[in-house]
C-alpha cells in the first residue's frame, strides 16, 4: 500500500469507516520504520505482530530531533511544545493537516455538544503560530478573546487550567447564561499556584455558573485528543482510531490491571511522525479508557529512558 492510500485508509477510519486496527497499526509502523531512518535503526528488524509491541517515541526525542517521515522542510505545519527554553522545546512537524482537522472537530464536538448544540466558542487562550492548541482553536472555529464579557445566550468557553485559575485569583465573576459550557485543557507549567482539577472545576461552577465542564488532554507530539467521558468523570475516552497503554516505568512492559504507570499512546492520526508516543504522564487504565494521575517526577523506565538517547544515535 502507498503513502497516499494509507492516508486515505487512515481517514476513512477517523471518519467511522469499518477497519482493522491492528492492521492498520501494523502498515503504519512498516511505513514509517522505512521512512525515518532514526526510528529504522531504533527499532531494528524484529519482527512485531501485535499493535501493543510497536516501540514508542518518547516525547523528549522531539526536543532532539525531526520526528518524521518526509523532510522537514516541507512541512506545512510546525507545532511547539511550550518548553521555557528553546532547548527544551519539542518540534512536531507535519506533512499535512488533513488527518490532525479530521481528529479534531468530530472529537470536541463528540463530547462538547453531544446534544447537538452549537454555541459560540470563545477561548482565552492566547493566539500562537506555533502552538497546537492555538491551531485546534482555530480550526473548531472559536473567537479569542482577552477576557469574557456579559453574554445573553449559552456560550461555550476554552482556556487553559492556569488561564482560568488566575482569572479566577484576581476576583473574576460573571454567570454565564444557562446551557453554556467549559473545556479547560493542560496544567499550570509553573505559571500559576496548582490545585486539583476537582478544585479547578469546582471554581469554575462557582465562578462561570458552568455546570458542563470537561478536560481536554493532548499535547503537542500527538494529532488526537482525549476528553472526560462525561462531566464529573475524569476517565478519558479512547476514540477508535487511538490506544492507550499504561506502562510500568521499572519494566518498560505494560502495567497490571489498576496499576498506576506511564501512559503510552498508540495515534494512528500520527501517520508522518510517530504512531507511538511514549508521554512522561502517569496514569490507569480505567474500562476503556483511563484516568490521569499527574507528571511523572523522576520516573524513568529502563525501556523509555534510554530511547530518546539511541534515536539520536541512530
Amino acid at each position: 500500500m502507498n503513502k497516499t492510500d494509507l492516508q486515505n485508509r487512515v481517514l476513512a477510519f477517523i471518519g467511522g469507516a469499518a477497519d482493522d486496527f491492528n492492521a492498520l497499526a501494523l502498515e503504519i509502523f512498516a511505513f514509517q520504520r522505512e521512512h525515518n531512518l532514526p526510528y529504522r535503526n531504533y527499532c531494528g528488524k524484529r519482527g512485531i505482530e501485535r499493535w501493543q509491541d510497536i516501540p514508542a517515541v518518547p516525547t523528549s526525542a522531539f526536543k532532539h530531533l525531526p520526528i518524521t517521515c518526509f523532510p522537514a522542510a516541507e512541512a506545512v505545519a510546525e507545532f511547539h511544545t511550550s518548553g521555557t527554553t528553546a532547548a527544551q522545546t519539542g518540534k512536531h512537524y507535519f506533512k499535512t493537516l488533513a488527518l490532525y482537522d479530521a481528529a479534531c472537530v468530530p472529537n470536541f464536538r463528540a463530547h462538547l455538544f453531544p446534544d447537538g448544540a452549537t454555541l459560540p466558542l470563545l477561548s482565552l487562550v492566547p493566539d500562537n503560530p506555533h502552538s497546537s492548541l492555538t491551531y485546534m482553536i482555530r480550526r473548531l472555529g472559536a473567537r479569542f478573546v482577552d477576557r469574557l464579557e456579559p453574554v445573553t445566550e449559552p456560550v461555550c468557553v476554552l482556556g487553559t487550567a492556569f488561564h482560568f485559575l488566575n482569572l479566577f485569583d484576581a476576583g473574576f465573576r460573571l454567570k454565564l447564561p444557562a446551557g453554556s459550557r467549559v473545556m479547560e485543557t493542560g496544567g499550570f507549567k509553573g505559571r500559576s499556584r496548582e490545585i486539583s482539577q476537582r478544585e479547578l472545576h469546582r471554581l469554575i461552577a462557582e465562578r462561570l455558573g458552568v455546570t458542563m465542564i470537561i478536560n481536554e488532554y493532548g499535547m503537542t507530539e500527538l494529532s488526537t485528543q482525549f476528553y472526560d467521558h462525561q462531566p464529573g468523570m475524569d476517565c478519558k475516552d479512547v476514540p477508535p482510531w487511538a490506544r492507550v497503554l499504561i506502562i510500568n516505568p521499572k519494566t518498560g512492559q505494560e502495567a497490571q490491571p489498576g496499576e498506576p504507570g506511564l501512559i503510552r499512546v498508540f495515534d494512528l492520526a500520527n501517520l508522518w511522525s510517530a504512531m507511538v508516543v511514549q508521554t512522561e504522564d502517569l496514569g490507569v487504565a480505567e474500562g476503556d479508557g483511563f484516568r490521569i494521575l499527574g507528571r511523572a517526577v523522576g520516573a524513568e523506565s529502563r525501556g523509555c529512558s534510554l530511547a530518546a538517547e539511541v534515536l539520536q544515535q541512530a
